[in-house]
């Protein structure tokens, strides 16, 4: 899985417990701390996940699949979910580097699955 990094400041309070999360064990370093609260977080708020997938969709920066996944929808229901919110579907890629970004974006997420 690729990553960024990113800064952000904290309360000293949160900076404390993440500390700790990582010296009791429960966690090796602050990114997982942060996956899993995200993790957590789109749990318990899906309307958060469906907007991001959504968004993201539009945006062009996943594709409708990754859009599917996200929502724990298929990919047909995917379609139909997104014209009824007056989405244009954007369906294959349009250019060579559009394909081959997609294939490699397949290739790293059946790497992530196997492992």
């Amino acid at each position: 899985m690729s990553s960024q990094e990113i800064q952000a400041k904290l309360p000293s309070f949160v900076d404390l417990e993440i500390k700790y999360l990582i010296r009791t064990g429960f966690y090796n370093d602050t990114s997982e701390v942060i996956s899993d609260a995200i993790k957590h977080l789109l749990l318990h708020h899906v309307d958060y996940r469906v907007e991001i997938a959504v968004a993201a969709y539009v945006a062009e920066e996943i594709s409708l699949g990754k859009a599917a996944e996200m929502m724990g929808l298929c990919r047909d229901d995917m379609k139909e979910f997104l014209r009824d919110r007056g989405v244009s579907l954007k369906l294959g890629p349009e250019t060579e580097t559009e394909a081959i970004a997609e294939v490699n974006a397949l290739e790293e997420m059946l790497n992530e699955r196997c492992q």
